[in-house]
């Protein structure tokens, strides 16, 4: 049970890291383009205009001073 709870442990450290917004953006990014593509617009663009957005978001919220 110890290997098991450490395994999960590890993937849901290194999926979610630091900030669950993030994780939860990508996987947002990724359900839409799977719900466009099966549509006949194009859907390469939407993970690169996700990250445009996550990325400095993320970058914002991990420098902003903390009031303890």
């Amino acid at each position: 049970m110890k290997r098991i709870r450490a395994f999960v442990w590890f993937w849901y450290d290194f999926i979610i890291g630091d900030d669950w917004l993030v994780a939860a953006g990508v996987v947002a990014a990724l359900v839409a383009t799977y719900a466009v593509s099966r549509t006949s617009v194009p859907a390469w663009w939407i993970v690169p205009v996700a990250v445009v957005i996550l990325l400095p978001l993320s970058l914002w919220r991990a420098s902003r001073p903390r009031s303890d």
